[in-house]
């Protein structure tokens, strides 16, 4: 019996997912040494003709990373899912959404609008809108279409598992690698992580008081945050409540509030509203104009609190004209 066949694809993502593969560094001996790579574009000269000529299911598992934005990323993964055993969704934007879900707040036409012909660094009269076909003297160049909605890979392909964060951490992947080759791989459409919130396994968990109330809202740039004391207390806003562990608390121990993208345990339903309803619960005032006031000072509510989840969410997206459900 040969090797397993692994394939790693990038779809809508900033690629720190590709990286969190180099950042298994003397362990990623062990992992080539164990699995045949048979398709990582990013890395080794790999084309999707060579996918397109395997049998199905020839692959063992594939990994694919980032939301669906493009057609051909949707082309893409419908291929490795046909090609694949399982298939893992490897990272927060294709589990959640991620930074690319917050798209769709807005839809193609506003953002081509403004990226083509609105941004300040764009010289007068001199914005080009991108067409998914142009006649060139050579012929017919193609580009893959925009979708209006960002969407996460389980609402475009059957997903066997999820593996969460921004990126997954090294600990986190090797051991899912381990999990695939010993054949130790829990139920389909499990994440692969910790089902307990991250306030669980965070350092600063004792500190945070019994009873806790807010009767203020920081920002991190506000104050000089103690890096003992738990953040919430601290009047900062911090997602570890509604949030998954696994991450090692890594942004809590760099004295930053965790964002959130490990994603919910099992048990929330809606990721930010959860953050929400915990922060709305703990809001020392009765008075609304006291409570509208503290609550005017979150900026960007969701980017705060579906910073990594909108498409997951039961929201989705924001409901737009001239946006349809199919795109």
């Amino acid at each position: 019996m040969g090797k397993p066949k692994v394939a790693f694809y990038w779809c809508a993502g900033c690629g720190g997912c590709e990286e969190a593969v180099v950042d298994l560094a003397e362990n990623i001996l062990d992992v080539v040494e164990a699995v045949d790579i048979v398709f990582w574009p990013v890395a080794l000269d790999f084309k999707k003709e060579d996918v397109e000529n395997m049998e199905e299911g020839e692959i063992d598992v594939s990994f694919i990373n980032g939301a669906v934005r493009l057609s051909e990323q949707e082309e893409m993964a419908k291929l490795l899912r046909a090609k694949s055993k399982l298939v893992i969704a490897f990272g927060s934007c294709s589990h959640l959404g991620g930074i690319p879900g917050l798209g769709n707040l807005w839809n193609k036409d506003t953002i081509f609008q403004r990226a083509y012909h609105e941004v300040p660094s764009l010289e007068k009269d001199n914005g080009v809108h991108p067409e998914t076909k142009i006649k060139v003297k050579e012929g017919t160049l193609e580009l893959p279409e925009f979708y209006h909605t960002v969407r996460t890979l389980n609402q475009v392909i059957e997903t066997d598992y999820y593996l969460p964060g921004c990126p997954p951490t090294p600990k986190l992947l090797l051991n899912a690698v381990q999990a695939i080759l010993k054949g130790e791989l829990p139920p389909k459409g499990s994440v692969l992580a910790p089902d307990k919130a991250l306030c669980d396994e965070c350092g600063r968990n004792e500190t945070k008081p019994e009873k806790l109330l807010l009767q203020d809202i920081k920002r991190p740039h506000e104050i000089h945050i103690d890096p003992e004391k738990c953040l919430l207390a601290q009047g900062v806003i911090c997602m570890g409540p509604a949030t998954r562990s696994g991450c090692e608390a890594l942004c809590v121990n760099g004295n930053m509030p965790c964002t959130g993208c490990f994603g919910p345990t099992s048990r929330v339903l809606d990721q930010g509203a959860k953050a929400l309803s915990a922060i709305a619960s703990i809001i020392d005032y009765n008075e609304e104009e006291d409570i509208e006031q503290i609550m005017d000072k979150i900026v960007d509510p969701v980017g705060l609190f579906y910073r990594y989840s909108l498409p997951a969410s039961m929201l989705k997206r924001r409901n737009l004209a001239n946006t349809t459900k199919s795109s």
